[in-house]
């Protein structure tokens, strides 16, 4: 009886984004907004670096999100990510 109900559910824990290869390029302050969003539902897909300055690059089901080094968060940006 147990192991019928221990079927029946569903493991919904997200990877930890500290398993991303990309994770070693994010600022401190980067690894904790990306690990607020986390929780929305973004991954961090990859890091641009933009003049000199690296530009973290989520994406999830809603749309993307983008990371400068100072932590600061922008859930609408102008990016077109390719498939």
């Amino acid at each position: 009886m147990m192991q019928a109900l221990a079927q029946t559910f569903l493991d919904r824990r997200q990877p930890s984004p500290e398993h991303s290869v990309w994770w070693e390029k994010l600022s401190l302050a980067q690894k904790f907004s990306a690990s607020s969003l986390s929780k929305f539902g973004y991954e961090l897909s990859f890091v641009r670096n933009d003049n000199g300055h690296s530009l973290a690059v989520l994406t999830c089901a809603s749309g993307v999100a983008v990371i400068t080094e100072e932590g600061d968060i922008n859930t609408s940006p102008s990016i077109n990510i390719r498939d």
